[in-house]
């Protein structure tokens, strides 16, 4: 029984040193600390650091036995509240 998620986010080193966006990769974690599942970005290096924040991606989430149990995609879309029919969404 898991009653809550921690996300912690794992930083590579040549993003730390240089600025340059590496694919986010994710520990999810029970409340006392121990890691339940793990989250990997799967975007391209042009994705990631032309459109930023904004960009396209997808998720996939795997337990401890290296199962995928959940993949999250989000589209390409803006964020801008002038066009609402295109929003982001996950």
């Amino acid at each position: 029984q898991i009653d809550r998620i921690l996300i912690h986010q794992q930083m590579e080193l040549l993003e730390i040193v240089t600025g340059f966006e590496t694919s986010n990769k994710y520990e999810l974690m029970n409340a006392v600390g121990q890691r339940v599942y793990f989250a990997a970005e799967d975007t391209d290096c042009l994705t990631r650091n032309c459109c930023g924040s904004a960009r396209p991606f997808t998720i996939r989430i795997i337990d401890n036995l290296g199962r995928e149990v959940i993949t999250l995609q989000r589209p390409l879309r803006c964020s801008s509240c002038c066009f609402p029919c295109c929003l982001q969404e996950v």
